[in-house]
């Protein structure tokens, strides 16, 4: 996956949300995965929650957090699934100015390797909300490893080329 360059890390402010009717943080096994891994890669843990499978109150935190200049990158965990209770790509399509459909595209290819199959009932998406990224992925620890390893620890890495996220971030807010 690309190269790194010497250019200087920049820790990005990431929150973490996980999307279910059940979890605490006490038991929350996929959140606690990507907190681990964000702060092992030297990002900032800016905020985590749990919200039960509701559209509107998932909507909500992405608006609450995306409206934060504190928060960079909103990582969600749960409720892309295809049950009824499974609403976050619907939450994250209420707020979404922009979609990030290669996300979804690449988190289902590398899934594939993994998984097989089972993977089209995947439906990890990505979004831009007010110049935050927001990326909601499965609800399970290996998804949230798949994710975060195969993935975002490189497009939220500054030095990763030819191109990342995080170089993007001043720009979002263009118009």
């Amino acid at each position: 996956m690309g190269h790194a360059t010497k250019d200087t890390f920049v820790p990005v402010n990431i929150a973490v949300l996980t999307v279910s009717d059940s979890r605490t943080m006490d038991d929350d096994k996929s959140g606690a995965v990507l907190v681990d891994r964000l702060e092992a890669a030297g990002h900032v843990l800016a905020d985590r929650a749990i919200v039960k499978d509701e559209t509107a109150a998932i909507a909500a935190k992405f608006r609450e957090w995306a409206d934060n200049p504190d928060i960079e990158i909103v990582l969600a965990t749960g409720g892309t699934g295809l049950t009824g209770r499974d609403v976050t790509p619907e939450a994250l399509a209420e707020v979404a100015e922009k979609d990030i459909p290669g996300f979804g595209e690449l988190f289902r290819m590398l899934s594939y390797e993994k998984i097989k199959t089972s993977t089209i009932q995947s439906r990890a998406c990505a979004g831009v909300v007010n110049g935050t990224y927001i990326f909601a992925v499965p609800g399970s620890p290996g998804a949230c490893k798949d994710a975060w390893d195969d993935i975002l620890v490189y497009q939220l890495d500054i030095r990763f080329r030819p191109c990342n996220f995080v170089e993007m971030l001043p720009r979002l807010k263009e118009r």
